[in-house]
Order: structure tokens, then sequence, then C-alpha cells
């Protein structure tokens, strides 16, 4: 996997897990690329190429940044504008999405999913992955995000209801979605949200896993709301990269 940091990933312990129960042998390493090094991507995507490696997933921040770097796209991916798998096909690199039916999936198992109405925070690659499939759904969104550049352009992406300013008066929403990395170890005192705001929202999903028990998710709890973290969402979209990578599907989360 890339990204940076990597430092809080529980990733390599859910593939190890799967690996035993497919019954293969291998291994899921780590590789950090800092933003300002674009060589580490590239040489990550000559090595998937060499067949080096079997596959890769990718995090914060280089979702949108690998776009460039594949030769086909799946339609979720093409869709979404990001991709968080990347796996070769007969001799072409191709770019997956699975952070967005992982999102929904977890939501739904979370009993969050019966609403229409939701406010994202973030206007990254996993907030365009949420935004996405919530808009499949039939839902309306609202973006939040201190890049208010970026936020506006992911409304107009995919027809969102509008971009606000950070901290503007926000709607009544059934569910608030961090998708910003805020709250993430190492920054767990970090709260997207200001504690003397109360949330606009009946449920807070944080995508954010580690912690597990983030500064968004108490905020959530002191107003007795509603709140799941990105725990299962991050075991459904590895389970789905790892089945396109090995195509051992039967995986226990």
């Amino acid at each position: 996997m890339t990204g940076y940091p990597l430092e809080h990933s529980l990733s390599p312990q859910l593939h190890r897990r799967f690996l035993r129960q497919c019954g293969l042998e291998g291994e899921y390493r780590l590789y950090p690329c800092p933003p300002a090094s674009p060589e580490c991507l590239r040489d990550l995507v000559a090595a998937l190429r060499r067949e080096q490696l079997h596959g890769l997933n990718v995090t914060v921040p280089h979702k949108r940044r690998l776009l460039a770097l594949v030769e086909d796209l799946t339609p979720a991916a093409q869709a979404i504008g990001a991709v968080n798998t990347l796996f070769l096909q007969d001799g072409r690199l191709w770019g997956d999405n699975t952070d967005a039916p992982a999102f929904w999936d977890d939501l739904q198992a979370g009993g969050l999913a019966a609403g229409k109405r939701a406010l994202l925070l973030g206007a990254g690659g996993a907030a365009r992955a949420v935004a996405w499939v919530l808009r499949e759904k039939g839902w309306s969104v609202w973006v939040m995000a201190r890049n208010e550049t970026a936020a506006a352009a992911l409304v107009d992406a995919f027809a969102l209801r509008g971009a606000l300013g950070w901290l503007e008066a926000a709607p009544r929403v059934d569910v608030l979605v961090n998708c910003t990395p805020v709250g993430m170890w190492p920054q767990q005192a970090a709260s997207p949200w200001p504690d003397d705001r109360p949330l606009p929202a009946a449920a807070v999903y944080d995508l954010v896993y580690n912690p597990a028990e983030t500064r968004l998710l108490a905020q959530a709890r002191a107003q007795d709301l509603p709140a799941r973290n990105g725990w299962g969402m991050l075991q459904r979209q590895a389970a789905r990269a790892f089945a396109r990578w090995t195509a051992c599907p039967d995986l226990r989360l």
C-alpha cells in the first residue's frame, strides 16, 4: 500500500488474515510516498508492471494522483475520479475504487443508510467515493471543506446540493461523514468539528478507524447520536481489493 503517512495503517494485518483464510503465501507491505516525491509513485507503478508487486492499494494523498499512471479504469473509478486499488490484467494496469461500495455496505450494516441527506467534511479522494455512491443511491449531499475550490469542484462533478464555507451554517442532515484525516493517529486530539457547535446531523460516520474512538465520535456520543468509525469500511474495501488480486472472494470479515 502506498500513501503518506502510513504508520497508522491496519491494512497489513487485514491482508495477512485474508492470505491465511485463502491458504495463500505472500505479504502485504507499506510503501510510504511523501507528496513531494512523485518518483516514488512512478517506481511503484513500474514494479507493478514488472510483476514485482501483485497489486497495490492507494490511500491519502495519492488517490487522484495515480489516475494519470494507469491505462484503464473500472467504471466506478472512472466515475469517481479516484483510485484506491491497482491491478494488472492482460498486461495493462487498471485502477479500481473499492471505497465507494465498501462505504455504502458499512453504512447499511451500521443502520445509518435509511436517510436521504448527508453532509461531507472534506473534498479529497475519499470524499469523492462517498459522494458518488450516495448520489447513486438518491441522496442529497452537501460538502464542507477548508479548500473551497476543491469543494466546489466536487459539487460540480457529482451535481451535489452545494458547497459550504468552512463552519458556515450547515443544513440539518441524516448523516455527517468525516472524509478528512483529521482525528487520525497521531492527531487523536483533533476533530474536524468544533466543540462549541452542535453537530447538524442525526448520526455520524467517521472514515477514520485508528483510533477507534475519534474525537468526532466522542462529540457525537455526547449528543446521543449514533456514531460509527471506518473500521468496517476498511475491511470491506480491503476484501474487494484482495478478491481483485487473488480471485479469492470468500473472505470472513
